[in-house]
């Protein structure tokens, strides 16, 4: 059985750049976000009580169900070694996966949230004439709304930012790993060290100064073109912050795993 990894974390926080460059490597494959976290919610669902029929389906038979599934979507023309699969969803999931992959790894990627409410809003102002799928193409409302919604629960931030909390104290937090943006894009050698020692894979020379990606057409459809564009150089770039100082200032503590006391389970952050 190929390794099947997985990459997961918050948004606007590096995901498609460690994607960009892990495909650099002939033996990966990786890519930005896939349907089949949801796949798999999907056959769950399918598998559980509410099919009359479930009381034929045994714990082992729904394993090899959702083996089969992941084998069936990354057969035919992926022909890598090593597959990396990506979804903010796999954070809360490790029980799921800890049943069908013993030695998985997820490399959840995390950042200073205030930027990354930043890079939310600027990719919304960027695009001022396409309403933008994260507020179901609604057209009214401030930045403060804005980031009310961003926030909440099933928010696309709020929801990533618990399961990334229900998989950094969780049981299963042994197969984490987090990888800041910052140490990504300041020092991406290093960062790039670090995930193939957590996966146990040789290391590859990777450009940092050639990045290829393009998820241009995805993100035309979803009435946000350059939201996953990946700059071609790996550098960090200072830039001042589109946020009012009151909603900055609101979210500055947040980025929990700075904090060593607040790691219970010892997961490795890079």
């Amino acid at each position: 059985m190929r390794p099947v990894h997985f990459i997961s974390g918050l948004p606007r926080s590096g995901s498609t750049l460690l994607a960009a460059l892990l495909r650099q490597n002939p033996r990966f494959h990786a890519h930005m976000s896939s349907p089949l976290a949801g796949m798999v919610d999907a056959m769950l669902g399918e598998m559980s009580d509410r099919n009359q029929y479930s009381a034929f389906i045994t714990d082992e038979q729904r394993r090899r169900v959702l083996r089969g599934l992941v084998a069936s979507y990354y057969g035919g023309e992926y022909t890598a070694e090593v597959i990396f699969d990506t979804s903010r969803t796999w954070c809360a999931k490790l029980p799921v996966l800890s049943e069908l992959y013993p030695d998985f790894k997820i490399i959840a990627c995390v950042r200073q949230v205030p930027w990354i409410i930043d890079s939310l809003e600027r990719a919304v102002q960027k695009n001022p004439l396409r309403p933008s799928f994260m507020f179901n193409f609604q057209t009214s409302g401030t930045i403060y709304h804005r980031v009310e919604g961003f926030a909440t629960g099933e928010g696309i931030l709020g929801y990533s930012y618990n399961a990334l909390k229900d998989a950094f104290f969780g049981e299963h937090a042994q197969h984490l790993m987090l990888l800041q943006y910052e140490t990504l894009v300041r020092e991406p050698a290093a960062a790039m060290a670090a995930v193939y020692d957590f996966i146990g894979a040789p290391r590859f020379q990777h450009d940092f100064d050639h990045v290829q990606f393009d998820a241009s057409e995805f993100d035309e459809r979803t009435g946000m073109p350059g939201l996953h564009a990946v700059g071609s150089k790996v550098a960090a770039r200072e830039r001042a912050t589109v946020l009012p100082p009151d909603l900055f200032r609101r979210f500055e503590n947040d980025a929990f795993w700075r904090h060593a006391s607040s790691n219970p389970r010892g997961v490795r952050v890079v």
